[in-house]
């Protein structure tokens, strides 16, 4: 799978998942669009750009900001080829009717309007050059109601119902839509917050980010709107 010429964009560049997801594509060959809202996360995961690497500070949630950062990365490279969205987060702990308005707020925003918000500023792009692919990050516990995950499971239930929409959308002009549904992750994060478990049956981020490539790659151009579950041993 060789990605030498296109261009991909990582939103969540600085956290764990996007760091491996920026590493697979550039061992391929990829220009790289890394968008981030904390400008010193970025600056310690990669350093100084380059000519194949261009860092950006925005907050997802701003739809100029966005627009903004969409229209320096098309000033650089001159063409967007991959939406990768894996910008999002991970709240539990309330049951529904006990769900405060800042965590409900928190789950959308994070897991879902960012989608929104990416797509609205390089689906268009895409669109006109006929080509483009976009892979998004839901997660396996979308696919039903948790205890006390019921915000976290609608968010991520949210993206899904997303790609679908974007892959019927889409499809007719040569753009794929399609998510990974990953169980939990093997971040330093959760070891720290599930110290007893075993992180060698979770799904280490590098492997996550090789199905991401994959479904970004003329490998999986028949796949329109597929929800792929990535399970590790968990």
């Amino acid at each position: 799978m060789d990605f030498s010429l296109q261009t991909v964009f990582v939103t969540g560049a600085a956290g764990n998942l996007g760091r491996a997801v920026a590493q697979a594509f550039a061992q391929r060959g990829a220009r790289l669009v890394l968008l981030d809202r904390d400008p010193a996360a970025l600056q310690r995961a990669y350093g100084a750009d380059d000519a194949t690497r261009l860092t950006l500070a925005a907050d997802l949630l701003d739809p100029q900001q966005v627009q903004a950062a969409v229209d320096q990365a098309l000033q650089r490279f001159g063409r967007l080829d991959v939406l990768c969205n894996i910008a999002g987060g991970f709240r539990m702990g309330e049951a529904v009717h006990e769900t405060s308005q800042a965590t409900w707020d928190f789950l959308l925003d994070l897991n879902a309007r960012t989608v929104v918000h990416m797509a609205r500023a390089v689906v268009p792009h895409m669109l006109a050059a006929g080509a483009g692919k976009v892979v998004n990050v839901a997660a396996a516990s979308a696919t039903q109601g948790r205890a006390q995950m019921g915000a976290y499971c609608a968010s991520k239930s949210a993206v899904m119902r997303l790609t679908e929409a974007m892959a019927m959308e889409l499809r007719e002009h040569g753009i794929n839509v399609n998510c990974v549904m990953p169980t939990i992750i093997d971040t330093p994060e959760n070891r720290a917050a599930m110290p007893s478990a075993d992180p060698s049956r979770w799904v280490a981020p590098q492997d996550l980010a090789e199905v991401i490539v994959f479904l970004a790659s003329p490998a999986a151009r028949a796949l329109h709107g597929a929800a792929l579950p990535v399970n590790g041993l968990s």
